[in-house]
């Protein structure tokens, strides 16, 4: 019976996963085997086609969208409105989106393979699949028809330069005069967590915390032996021998007093050891930072100057959380957060995104590490209820301990915004994690 096997077996009887010999047993929220993750992301798209693509597409007076793109150069939006499926196109996919009004949004495919949840409506024999969906389009005669061609957010740029020519071809004069930039609709549809979502999404992100925890012990970590080189590979490994994708490298960072010894990469008593981990489970990513200290001998807890430092983090956390608002951009979320951090005496940057069913996802960027008074473009997009985003900031704090030593304080953790029910999702660091 190989590893997988074994791990998956283990899964579904709630037993502990021994990965190999230099891994731990994971005991975090139960990870489902492939097969059970299916039934989890089709229900999703189905609840995203019936209740978040009819309300965007009339919140934007649309009465007909389009999905255009290509086998290997998706429409970012086009995976999230079919069944999981890691080959969703094939050649070229079209989807077809008409509001019937109170018989509900229809959706059609024209595509070579059939998908649960549409209705195909093409026959290969007797017309191309232009000629498909210029007929699809004309029995139809919408008014206004949404095509993804964005100007300022990428999420809502799917449709190629080379594809809307030929649809525009394609549909002839009189129905191409109704082709309308639609950037906010796809965007809208992909930010938007619904509940059914954010009841896992907790779960998702404990998996990430639970492997922070893992790494940031002395099973892992050997003070004076092990380097972030080490730890870096063993959280990326750590993410796939799990049955997980990471969306982007998992790596670690080393914080130090300056009058410390070497300026090497071993993780030494006395450092604080900074990760940036980020994984994707049941369509959901996730990103976190968090921090570690490596306790001198004798010592039983961080200097205080550091956790003052990760005091002051939090309480950023909460000034940027605070400052979310219905219609207000990420722009004026990051200023007046930036202005309240400011008046407290935090030192703060803030560079927080938008996250869920991307890394860096679709909706708000509330700064950039490099833009602090402002993200042209992608900041000025709305804040909407019911979105995800990725709570990334820090401060910068003198540790006395250090010989005043200013010392960036990183801290990432996602967090739900909507009015009244904000929280951060699968809570957050307070306290150091501490490897003695």
């Amino acid at each position: 019976m190989t590893r997988l096997i074994r791990m998956i077996a283990a899964v579904i009887l709630g037993a502990t996963v021994t990965l190999g010999a230099t891994d731990l047993p994971y005991s975090g929220p139960s990870i489902l085997p492939l097969r059970a993750r299916k039934p989890v992301m089709d229900a999703w798209a189905k609840l995203r086609l019936e209740r978040v693509v009819p309300e965007e597409m009339r919140r934007y007076g649309f009465d007909m969208w389009l999905v255009i793109c290509n086998e290997n150069l998706e429409d970012p939006v086009y995976r999230p409105l079919m069944p999981e499926d890691p080959w969703s196109i094939r050649r070229l996919g079209m989807l077809v989106f008409f509001d019937r009004g109170a018989q509900g949004v229809e959706r059609i495919l024209i595509a070579r393979h059939a998908k649960d949840l549409y209705t195909k409506d093409w026959n290969e024999e007797q017309e191309t699949q232009w000629q498909a969906l210029a007929r699809v389009v004309k029995a139809r005669n919408p008014k206004r028809i949404a095509i993804d061609q964005a100007v300022k957010i990428p999420y809502g740029d799917g449709l190629t330069a080379g594809l809307k020519e030929k649809l525009v071809a394609a549909l002839g004069p009189e129905l191409a005069g109704r082709l309308k930039p639609a950037e906010e609709l796809p965007v809208a549809v992909l930010e938007r967590r619904m509940p059914e979502e954010m009841a896992v999404y907790d779960q998702v992100v404990g998996i990430a915390h639970e492997i922070i925890r893992e790494a940031f012990s002395t099973k892992v970590i050997t003070p004076e032996v092990t380097t972030l080189d080490d730890l870096d590979w063993w959280f990326n490994q750590r993410v796939v021998d799990l049955g997980l994708e990471r969306w982007f490298f998992n790596d670690t960072t080393l914080v130090r007093t300056n009058s410390a010894g070497p300026k090497d990469r071993v993780i030494r008593r006395g450092d604080m050891v900074h990760c940036d981990i980020g994984l994707r489970y049941l369509g959901l990513a996730t990103d976190t930072q968090e921090l570690a200290y490596i306790l001198r001998e004798g010592e039983t807890e961080p200097p205080a100057g550091l956790v003052e430092g990760l005091r002051k983090g939090n309480r950023m956390q909460d000034i940027l959380m605070g400052e979310f608002r219905v219609g207000r951009s990420g722009n004026e979320v990051q200023a007046a957060a930036l202005e309240k951090g400011r008046a407290e005496g935090l030192k703060p940057r803030v560079y927080s995104h938008p996250i869920g069913l991307h890394g860096h996802a679709a909706g708000a960027f509330v700064g950039l590490p490099d833009r602090q008074n402002g993200v042209p473009e992608k900041g000025e997009y709305p804040i909407h209820p019911d979105t995800a985003y990725a709570i990334e900031l820090s401060v910068t704090v003198p540790v006395a301990e250090w010989g005043g030593q200013e010392v960036q304080f990183s801290l990432e953790q996602e967090g739900f915004f909507s009015p009244g029910r904000s929280r951060f999702i699968g809570g957050r660091q307070t306290a150091f994690h501490l490897v003695r």
